[in-house]
Parts: structure tokens; C-alpha cells; sequence
């Protein structure tokens, strides 16, 4: 037996700003609208999904959504140029061996976008 699958979700404050985020500007492909929710497709496997009805945690200590990218600079210039503010430009992390950069969403979640150096 096993899963066929993974989805984490998140409280939003406005389900349409947070759609154009993670669909406009991060170009993740709406999987499925239920109304208070909405799930999208993680390349590579999982999903992510956003609801209306619950409380947005990010206020107190923000999770990090981290997704992986063999070309960083690539995304970050692609943001850039959609006029998306970011918290500085991709370096190296040392101490975790990996490149990468980070963003924040409409709700205040941490968005990292990142590759791994090994």
C-alpha cells in the first residue's frame, strides 16, 4: 500500500490575489477550484493548496514553501521582470549546500526558490 499523492494547505485572506501569485507569477497550473479552495500541481509531484476558510498562519512565524529549480537566476529574473519584490537576489547557502533566494506570498508565507549544490 501507498500514497498516490500530497497536498499541504493554507489559510489565504483573498483566494483571487493569492491565484494570480502562485498561477500568474509562479506559473503553477490550477489543478482543481472548490470554491474555498483552490489546489495546484508542484512539477515534479504534490500539490499546494490555498482555502478562504482558514486562518492564514504566516502572521507569527511564516512557513517556507520551497520550490526546486535547476535554473534560479532564470526565476528570478522572470519574477523581476513580472515586477514581483523579492528579499535580494539568489546566492549560495553554504551551510545547507544549496543556491537560492526568497520572495513572500500575498498572505506573508515564504516562498524560497532554490537548488540543491550537490
Amino acid at each position: 500500500m501507498s500514497f498516490s499523492g500530497s497536498i499541504a494547505f493554507f489559510g489565504v485572506s483573498d483566494l483571487s490575489e493569492t491565484d494570480s501569485f502562485y498561477r500568474g507569477k509562479l506559473e503553477l497550473e490550477l489543478y482543481k477550484d472548490q470554491g474555498l479552495c483552490r489546489i495546484y500541481k508542484v512539477p515534479g509531484g504534490g500539490m499546494i493548496g490555498f482555502c478562504s476558510h482558514m486562518a492564514v498562519t504566516a502572521r507569527e512565524k511564516s512557513p517556507i514553501l520551497t520550490f526546486l529549480a535547476k535554473d534560479v537566476d532564470r526565476w528570478y529574473a522572470r519574477l523581476k521582470e513580472k515586477g514581483t519584490e523579492m528579499a535580494g537576489g539568489p546566492k549560495t547557502n553554504p551551510r545547507f549546500n544549496i543556491y537560492h533566494f526568497f520572495l513572500t506570498d500575498p498572505d506573508g508565507y515564504t516562498v524560497e526558490i532554490q537548488r540543491f549544490l550537490d
